[in-house]
């Protein structure tokens, strides 16, 4: 099942868009369609990722280490000083 949707485009994106329709013969609404899919694609793991990543940090016992003490540690890479990772 599909569904219409209004997308209001400023002119220089609208003319884009006719120039990409053109030249790869798709409709206009194929080429916004399967664009709106990457975008959801994209944004909606990034969000999972997101609350995955809170979820961990918000458990009992969950370990951080400050951001100054890691790069420090990646400072001494490729280095004969070579620190051992943070705890």
């Amino acid at each position: 099942m599909s569904a219409t949707l209004t997308v209001r485009l400023d002119d220089q994106t609208k003319k884009r868009l006719d120039r990409l329709a053109k030249a790869t013969a798709r409709s206009k609404s194929f080429l916004v369609s399967n664009a709106v899919k990457g975008f959801l694609e994209i944004n909606e793991w990034q969000v999972q990722e997101i609350k995955r990543a809170v979820e961990t940090a918000d458990r009992s016992g969950a370990k951080f280490i400050e951001h100054e003490e890691v790069t420090a540690w990646l400072g001494t890479w490729g280095t004969n000083k070579e620190k051992k990772p943070p705890e």
